[in-house]
């Protein structure tokens, strides 16, 4: 076979003998190339964010942890923006989501930081 991407000897058989008899073997069959999209940041902190166990890691809560609310938070950062995503879980187990969406450049340490903030 060949070490050049499908797309290139599809593109530009010319570019050695052995690409122009690839492309003719492929023409037969109408392959066509088409690029695989990239993942985007916030599709993956989405993911994170419905993913994440809620429920209290710990077997018996000490007697002040029973009554009390617990927020848990992300946040991520990429070339396009930064944002964060909030639960908030009551004792009773109810929950409360957020996302958000900073209008700054931010790193994913200071998205991190902003999301606990916003919380």
């Amino acid at each position: 076979l060949t070490d050049k991407p499908l797309k290139q000897v599809l593109a530009k058989p010319d570019t050695s003998g052995r690409l122009i008899k690839w492309s003719v073997e492929l023409g037969e069959y109408d392959v066509k190339f088409k690029a695989k999209p990239a993942i985007k940041s916030q599709v993956l902190t989405d993911f994170v964010g419905d993913n994440t166990p809620t429920e209290c890691m710990e077997e018996n809560p000490s007697e002040n942890e029973r009554g009390m609310w617990k927020l848990s938070v992300d946040g991520s950062s990429c070339i396009t923006g930064s944002g964060a995503w909030l639960v908030l879980t009551s004792p009773d187990g109810w929950m409360l989501d957020y996302a958000l969406r900073f209008g700054f450049k931010a790193t994913n340490n200071e998205a991190e930081w902003e999301a606990l903030i916003a919380g």
